[in-house]
């Protein structure tokens, strides 16, 4: 990152001083949305306004100093019969829970002090106003503080330029009061289990599908509302949506694209058969640095990452078919070449490999259904598209909401879908998205279509044969995007971390651990395996 003279944030120094890895996913545009992050923006809803100032209590004052190299906004800012001028933050507790002054605030108060002299303004004081207390507590600025808030400036500069994603913390009790613990991943870094629990809950939010063949989706009074002619199919308030996906001829409005960049949620248009189209996602994307890293990496190739996705899809296959299927000898094969993907010496070599498992999977794989379900469908083995056999158009199917799901998570990190280290960016796919796909093809994608037969949810009239190839019905294509949703949404053990999380969690956890290989917070990648 180059930051020239441009002066910095004084916000971001702050977090700098509370921890620089805070500072760096700041300045990398990550943005969460929790219950602190939501506190914090109601705690300066009032001193956010500058139309509420008068004469001795002005609001949302912007200061700079060109001294210091810093800009940012006081939030208010009291002049006294004198003139002298008091500097109030205002500050949320949700997490603390203590009207507490801390180094972080101490460090914006004094910059901000130092710009408002800078600016001519005489400042007598300083204070923090914490808002759930209503507690207003002064803070005495000493020459110390001055000299800590400068060396903090400096440290963040120096941070910043030098590119390099700083060490999470280790094992620090700051992690489990901040914002951002979700996006950084403090712990998992490690690889290892986490015996001091950050939990990040799934956002209140949902993946909004479209599937109705006709339908146009638009934004009225802040809620999507999906209409056939003048028929209302239903309508969500637009905040709880992370994302949209669109199967087959579906209409959208400008007015609800332009709405939904804006908040960046991305669009996913698939074919009515699940193939993943294209995608539209804010330019406002975070991880800049690391999302060149990523292309140089793709360009060169990562081995590692390779393997690492491989060796999690074998083992998850091996798995599954142990589970439901009826094959011990293709079960102890798969194990075996599990083990032989790490001593693979190159690509060709790791797809060697996938090749063969595969073979010995779906060889077995009607052996996961049911008898009465086994015989009507016609399953001979894989075949790509098109689909010849209902089982394989449904197989399609999902893997397009895999893959939807998955670019959702890869654009969240700001990471380049394309830009793979198994599949082939020249390809012209979203070859990092279909990297992540492999371990959660068969636990999510191929979980959900087994059970979906086997439950009756679909079956072989569930399925129209169009020029030789097999198309899920429109009320089959609705069933099975609800039984998807349900798996995504479903809570497992993670195996790496030992903590419960939802398979969708999941795959954003896993997108984030392939950004910390590139940006250097990590030094291998590990796959999701079932047991």
């Amino acid at each position: 990152m180059t930051l020239g003279d441009d002066p910095v944030p004084i916000s971001l120094v702050a977090h700098q001083a509370f921890c620089p890895r805070r500072a760096w996913l700041e300045a990398m545009g990550e943005t969460t949305d929790t219950r602190q992050m939501a506190h914090g923006v109601a705690a300066h809803r009032a001193s956010d306004d500058p139309e509420r100032s008068r004469p001795d209590s002005l609001r949302s004052v912007d200061v700079a100093s060109e001294t210091l190299g810093v800009n940012g906004r006081c939030d208010t800012v009291e002049i006294d019969h004198s003139g002298r001028a008091t500097v109030i933050e205002y500050k949320a507790t949700p997490v603390r829970r203590r009207a507490t002054v801390t180094e972080p605030m101490i460090v914006q108060l004094a910059l901000q002090a130092a710009a408002l002299r800078e600016a001519g303004f005489t400042v007598h004081g300083t204070a923090v106003y914490f808002v759930e207390h209503k507690t207003r507590v002064d803070v005495n600025l000493t020459d110390d503080d001055f000299v800590t808030a400068r060396g903090h400036v400096d440290d963040l500069r120096a941070m910043l330029t030098s590119g390099t994603a700083p060490e999470p913390l280790v094992d620090d009790p700051r992690c489990r009061s901040c914002s951002h613990a979700g996006v950084c991943l403090p712990d998992e870094r490690k690889l290892s289990p986490v015996t001091r629990q950050v939990l990040v809950a799934d956002p209140d939010a949902q993946m909004l599908h479209v599937a109705t063949p006709g339908a146009r989706a638009s934004l009225r009074s802040g809620r999507v509302r999906v209409v056939k002619a003048e028929t209302d199919l239903g309508t969500v308030p637009i905040e709880r949506l992370f994302a949209l996906v669109l199967h087959g001829n579906i209409d959208v409005s400008s007015g609800l694209l332009r709405e939904l960049l804006w908040r960046r949620v991305p669009v996913v248009w698939c074919s009515g058969t699940g193939r993943v189209i294209g995608w539209a996602s804010s330019a406002s994307a975070p991880n800049g640095g690391p999302r060149v890293r990523q292309h140089v990496a793709s360009d060169r190739g990562h081995l590692d990452l390779a393997r690492a996705f491989i060796t999690a899809k074998i083992a998850n296959q091996a798995t599954l078919l142990r589970r439901h299927g009826d094959a011990p000898t293709a079960v102890q094969d798969m194990r075996a070449l599990q083990r032989r993907v790490g001593e693979a010496r190159d690509l060709d070599g790791v797809f060697g490999v996938e090749g063969e498992a595969a073979a010995k999977y779906f060889a077995e794989f009607a052996s996961m259904l049911s008898p009465r379900v086994r015989e009507p469908l016609g399953f001979a083995g894989r075949t790509r598209r098109p689909a010849i056999d209902p089982l394989n158009a449904a197989l399609n199917f999902c893997y397009g909401l895999l893959t939807a799901d998955l670019v959702r998570a890869v654009v969240a990190c700001g990471l380049d879908p394309h830009a793979g280290f198994l599949h082939s960016s020249n390809r012209n796919k979203p070859a990092l998205a279909l990297d992540l796909c492999e371990e959660f093809r068969t636990p999510v994608a191929e979980s959900v279509v087994i059970g979906a037969f086997n439950n009756g949810e679909l079956d072989a009239a569930s399925f129209s044969t169009v020029t030789g190839s097999a198309r899920l019905r429109d009320n089959a294509r609705s069933a099975l995007i609800a039984a998807y949703e349900r798996r995504v949404a479903t809570e497992f053990r993670h195996p790496i971390f030992g903590y419960r999380v939802t398979w969708r969690r999941a795959m954003e956890i896993q997108a984030r651990l392939v950004l910390g290989v590139l940006d250097g917070t990590q030094q291998h990648y590990q796959g999701i395996v079932i047991r």
